[in-house]
């Protein structure tokens, strides 16, 4: 059984990517968000929920107890949250780390400069790889809501592809998925995912 730790439970990649973690039988997921309530019923057996806030050292290492990997879907004060999660994390011995931010962080978008909008993703990125977990960076262009799966991936230092398409949250989460159960698929990386042609 793989335990995989939801920080951000309720965002909206992140729902998509709990109905697909479900058709994975050796998944139990635990479910970290500010307000339960806001969540749809899940079946229990599989699923522990936790209301917490990221930004509360305490409660956060508290939902790591047990954990093998943690996918972060978050926003809002983005640094502090990174340093609390790689703190966390190495307080709990665990390395795998999913982390969602946002294509442009690098300024890998030809013909774009990143404003100070993504300022939050770039020095929140930056904590990450500076830290020793094994963690994968998922920057994806913009989003949509489309039932498909239709992606591809960039590594960091390459030109973001497509940027004027959008891709759709399934293959956010799709990705997410497969970086989660399967040990050892692009360690210390940065994904930029697009929209396949």
């Amino acid at each position: 059984m793989t335990n995989i730790l939801i920080l951000g439970a309720n965002g909206q990649i992140a729902r998509v990517a709990i109905d697909l973690f479900f058709k994975h039988p050796d998944v139990h997921l635990t479910l970290f968000l500010r307000r339960v309530k806001r969540l749809k019923v899940l079946p229990s057996d599989r699923v522990n929920v936790i209301e917490g806030d990221v930004v509360d050292s305490k409660e956060l290492q508290a939902a790591m107890v047990g954990q093998d990997v943690v996918y972060a879907n978050l926003n809002g004060s983005l640094e502090q949250m990174a340093r609390n999660i790689v703190q966390s994390m190495n307080a709990s011995g665990i390395k795998r780390l999913i982390w969602i931010s946002s294509m442009g962080i690098y300024d890998e978008i030809p013909g774009e400069r990143h404003g100070s909008i993504l300022e939050p993703y770039c020095k929140s990125v930056a904590l990450i790889e500076a830290s020793n977990l094994d963690y994968t960076i998922l920057r994806p262009a913009w989003l949509n809501d489309k039932d498909e799966i239709a992606y591809e991936s960039t590594q960091k230092g390459e030109p973001f592809k497509a940027a004027d398409k959008q891709v759709s949250r399934k293959s956010v989460a799709d990705l997410v998925v497969k970086l989660a159960t399967k040990p050892g698929l692009e360690i210390r990386s940065s994904l930029g995912v697009n929209k396949a042609k």
